[in-house]
């Protein structure tokens, strides 16, 4: 069952222009997260609708996201400052746990823009299985975050930028496909910009190689009751809630132009 309690905030830094990294001293809901898992964040007493944030990384009883600065709410949340209480609820969804546990050779890990951020907890987590490529897109140098991070616990990193200011230029589909076709990774896992998704799983499935994604939708409760997040799955035969169901999904079962 998922937390709802008030936690503090223990370190709060920029990683980017309007790119926030904020850690709470959040016991309850750190013990119990897994990678791909997010939580609801209360930005202000007039808000009535929480801000879903996936969960970045977990280290003992602190736990991390990585939000962009977008609305009215988040800008509630960069106001925030080192020891101010927020409220959170989770952890909430399904995430990349079972896929990770049930992989059989190495983890390609795949996260655009600031959809990187969650993939520092599966590509963590995923070290511990085995071998680990991370292939992290951005649009220019200015946006690159993380990527020490990921330096530091995989075996192989690409970083990419639309412009070529860092990295390769391009987008991730080039360096990704190269590591597919080295035969040595057997599952893809990807959080990013829906495009970005779609031309992951179209080169997934080209190779036959077993790909899960992380779906952003607009969310109400976070818990599966209002229905907002709803998504067309299995072909176009079901309506999956992002929110419960996901946000991870295989990325055969999604209805990409749906």
């Amino acid at each position: 069952m998922p937390t709802q309690a008030i936690f503090t905030i223990s370190d709060m830094r920029y990683l980017a222009e309007d790119v926030i990294s904020m850690t709470f001293l959040a016991p309850e809901i750190a013990r119990a997260a897994q990678p791909g898992q997010f939580i609801n964040i209360k930005c202000g007493h007039s808000r009535a609708l929480r801000r879903p944030i996936s969960i970045s990384n977990v280290d003992g009883d602190k736990l991390t996201v990585v939000f962009e600065v977008r609305g009215a709410g988040t800008r509630w949340l960069a106001s925030r400052s080192i020891g101010r209480k927020v409220d959170l609820l989770g952890p909430l969804g399904h995430g990349f746990a079972d896929a990770i546990a049930t992989a059989e050779s190495g983890i390609i890990i795949v996260g655009g823009g600031i959809g990187a951020a969650p993939m520092y907890c599966v590509a963590k987590t995923a070290k511990k299985r085995g071998r680990v490529a991370s292939v992290l897109g951005f649009r220019s140098k200015s946006n690159v975050i993380l990527t020490e991070q990921f330096d530091e616990i995989s075996d192989v990193l690409v970083t990419t930028t639309d412009d070529g200011t860092a990295g390769l230029r391009g987008n991730v589909s080039a360096p990704l496909e190269e590591l597919i076709r080295s035969g040595s990774y057997g599952l893809v896992l990807a959080c990013g910009p829906k495009p970005m998704l779609k031309a992951v799983a179209e080169l997934c499935a080209e190779h036959k190689i077993r790909c899960e994604v992380s779906l952003e939708e607009r969310m109400g409760c976070g818990v599966g009751a209002c229905v907002v997040c709803a998504c067309l799955t299995h072909g176009g035969e079901k309506m999956s809630r992002v929110c419960k169901d996901g946000p991870v999904f295989d990325a055969k079962e999604v209805v990409w132009n749906g």
